[in-house]
């Protein structure tokens, strides 16, 4: 082998070496869209949590139910995620759902661990102990964020519409029953059967659930007008798995 031949080839090495390293480093290497699945897959620390603006934490939510509509969900290292975060959390945002196994608050978001905080409950309501959860996830570990997410076709909100009787689940379905009575018209078909009904009592449902978050907490009300967190209500589609803010 030519000495030529082999300096060519440490060269072109050592080159290659520098151009990987430089692109693991910065993000300004990378294109617009891997830039962004980069800074996506990040694993929140207590400096990037701190960063994030309550307008911000609702972007990344934003960006990240866009990516999950388009079959573009950031390739995560679980794992490395776990051990990342196994010394403790920073969350950005905190979100309230129903138990419905077709919205996975992570996976329509497209979040990884250590992202965000999720209160699930059939009907996406909140008690005390969903409250107190609320209150820790903003006021003492961080998250920037609180969401209510509604769904279409919610179970619970069609029963809480039907007056359904059954065990543990009356007195959960009573903590819907505000939006019902809330909803006026339909007078020809108040139930499950109208599907119009059904999502204006989901969409009413939602918008009582964020009043009162604000009604029943102090700390977060407080938080909130002060601009260290911020309270939104949405909506998600089973059909389409797109969530729309209310």
């Amino acid at each position: 082998m030519k000495r030529s031949d082999t300096t060519r080839r440490g060269f072109l090495k050592t080159a290659g070496s520098t151009f990987l390293a430089a692109v693991a480093g910065s993000s300004v290497a990378l294109s617009p869209g891997r830039a962004e699945s980069a800074a996506a897959a990040v694993t929140q620390t207590k400096q990037t949590q701190a960063a994030i603006t309550p307008q911000k934490a609702l972007q990344m939510l934003k960006e990240g139910n866009a990516r999950f509509l388009n079959n573009r969900m950031v390739k995560r290292n679980l794992m490395r995620q776990v051990k990342k975060t196994g010394g403790g959390q920073f969350p950005f945002a905190a979100i309230v759902g129903c138990i419905d196994s077709r919205v996975s608050n992570e996976l329509v978001f497209d979040q990884g661990i250590g992202d965000i905080f999720s209160a699930r409950v059939a009907g996406n309501f909140v008690n005390d102990d969903i409250l107190g959860s609320l209150e820790f996830a903003c006021k003492v570990a961080g998250a920037k964020l609180i969401v209510v997410l509604g769904h279409t076709e919610c179970g619970a909100v069609k029963g809480a519409c039907d007056d359904v009787v059954m065990g543990n689940l009356t007195q959960t379905l009573a903590n819907i029953k505000p939006a019902v009575t809330a909803v006026s018209g339909f007078r020809s078909d108040r139930t499950s059967s109208n599907r119009a009904f059904v999502q204006a009592v989901t969409a009413k449902n939602v918008a009582l659930t964020v009043q009162r978050i604000r009604q029943r907490s102090p700390i977060l009300a407080d938080m909130a007008d002060n601009g260290g967190i911020r309270l939104v209500g949405a909506m998600y589609d089973v059909g389409t798995g797109k969530v729309t803010l209310l």
